[in-house]
C-alpha cells in the first residue's frame, strides 16, 4: 500500500511581520474606507511572520506579469531541487526510483512544466510521468496526494514525487483595494514542499481512501481574474462559511471506511485561516488542538497554499509521528470550492521490522 512518506519544506530568506503588514497597509492606504476593518481582519489572521521570495520593496513593485513570471522561473528552478532531494533521501529513494512527478502551483505558469525540468536536470528517466496540476489553488496538495495514491494503486511497486511551489508573493497587486485584496496581502506566504509516496516501504501515512467533494455554485468564491497584470485574486467573504457543508463531506469519507472522522487520531487540514480551521473543528466536533500543526504553519508561514498540507504533515513528523496504525484524515480545500480528502493510517517502518523480525 502507497505510503506518504517525511515532506522536505523550505520557504525564503525574506521575512515580513505582522507588524510590518499592518503599517504598509496604514502607509499605503492611509485614506481607504473600510482600512479599520481591514487591519483587525489581518490581526485576526494570527499570522505572525511570512516569507517572501524577494525583499519587500521589490515585492511591492509590479514590474508587469511577464517580469513577474519569469522571477517564478528562475526561483523555481533556484529553490526546488534541494527541497526534492531532501524528500527523496527522508523516503530512502533515488531520482531513478521515481516513476511520476506530480507539481502543483497556481502562482507562476510555465510549459513545459517544471516537471520536465527537473526530469532533465535531477536525472529522473525519461520515462517518468508527468502530472502539473494548475488549476486547484490551495486545494491542489491534498489533490496532489490523492492522485499519488491513485498510481500507486494502479502501480503497486511504483513510487511517486510530490512537488508544491508557491510563491504568493509575486501575485500582489497594488490596485486592488477590495477589503478581501487587503486580507490576502497579510495572509499569503511562499514556500516549497515535496514529498514521496512510496508503493511499498516507508515510514509515515498509509494511504487507504481518497476523495473529492465540490460544493455546488460556488466556483467564483475563490477564483482568478486574469489580467494584462496577471494573477488577480478574488476571494468571497462567504468563503469562511464552507466548513459547514464540508465537514458532512469528510464524515461521508469516512463513513465509507467505516470510520467516525469525529474520532480520529490525527489531522492534518488545510490552514486557510484561523476560521476555517475554528468552523470546522467545530462542525467536525473535534477538539481544536486537533489542528495544532495547521495552526502552526499559519502563525509561521501565513496560508502557503498547496504546500501547507505538507508542512503540517512535516510538523507532525518533527513531533515524533503517531502511533503505529493509529487513523488520520488529510484534506484540502480551495477554488471550485473544492475539497480534496484521504484516509490513512500511520505506518512506521522500523514497527514492522520489529515484528516480522
Amino acid at each position: 500500500m502507497a505510503t506518504l512518506c517525511r515532506p522536505a519544506v523550505s520557504v525564503p530568506e525574506h521575512v515580513i511581520t505582522m507588524e510590518q503588514t499592518l503599517e504598509l497597509a496604514r502607509s499605503r492606504h492611509p485614506d481607504h474606507p473600510q482600512l479599520p476593518l481591514a487591519l483587525r481582519l489581518i490581526e485576526n489572521t494570527g499570522v505572525r511572520t511570512r516569507h517572501i521570495v524577494q525583499p519587500i520593496e521589490e515585492t511591492l513593485r509590479h514590474p508587469g506579469f511577464e517580469d513577474r513570471n519569469k522571477v517564478y522561473e528562475r526561483e523555481a528552478k533556484a529553490r526546488v531541487p534541494a527541497v526534492v532531494q531532501r524528500a527523496l533521501d527522508d523516503a530512502e529513494l533515488l531520482t531513478t526510483d521515481v516513476d511520476v512527478i506530480i507539481y502543483v502551483s497556481c502562482t507562476g505558469f510555465m510549459m513545459p512544466s517544471l516537471t520536465a525540468w527537473l526530469i532533465n536536470e535531477m536525472g529522473f528517466e525519461s520515462d517518468t510521468r508527468q502530472i502539473p496540476i494548475a488549476q486547484l489553488g490551495c486545494a491542489a496538495g491534498g489533490a496532489a496526494i490523492n492522485r499519488a495514491h491513485d498510481f500507486c494503486t494502479a502501480y503497486p511497486e511504483a513510487n511517486a514525487l510530490i512537488v508544491a511551489c508557491e510563491f504568493c508573493s509575486l501575485c500582489y497587486q497594488p490596485t486592488d483595494l477590495g477589503v478581501g485584496s487587503l486580507l490576502c496581502n497579510g495572509l499569503f506566504g511562499d514556500g516549497i514542499a515535496a514529498a514521496a509516496v512510496r508503493g511499498r516501504g516507508g515510514t509515515g501515512i498509509r494511504l487507504e481512501r481518497n476523495g473529492s467533494y465540490l460544493i455546488p455554485k460556488t466556483e467564483d468564491w475563490i477564483m482568478y481574474d486574469v489580467r494584462a497584470t496577471g494573477f488577480h485574486f478574488l476571494l468571497d467573504k462567504r468563503v469562511p462559511t464552507t466548513m459547514e457543508p464540508l465537514a458532512p463531506a469528510l464524515q461521508a469519507l469516512a463513513r465509507q471506511h467505516d470510520w467516525n472522522a469525529s474520532d480520529l487520531d490525527f489531522y492534518i487540514i488545510h490552514a486557510g485561516g484561523p476560521r476555517i480551521l475554528d468552523d470546522l473543528s467545530t462542525f467536525l466536533r473535534v477538539p481544536p488542538e486537533a489542528f495544532r500543526f495547521s495552526r502552526a504553519t499559519l502563525t509561521e508561514y501565513g496560508n502557503i497554499a498547496s504546500a501547507v498540507v505538507l508542512d503540517a504533515l512535516r510538523r507532525l513528523f518533527d513531533e515524533g509521528g503517531a502511533e503505529h496504525a493509529s487513523r488520520g484524515l488529510l484534506a484540502g480545500f480551495g477554488p471550485g470550492i473544492t475539497a480534496e480528502m484521504a484516509l490513512g493510517r500511520w505506518h512506521d517502518a522500523a514497527h514492522e521490522m520489529t515484528v516480522t523480525g
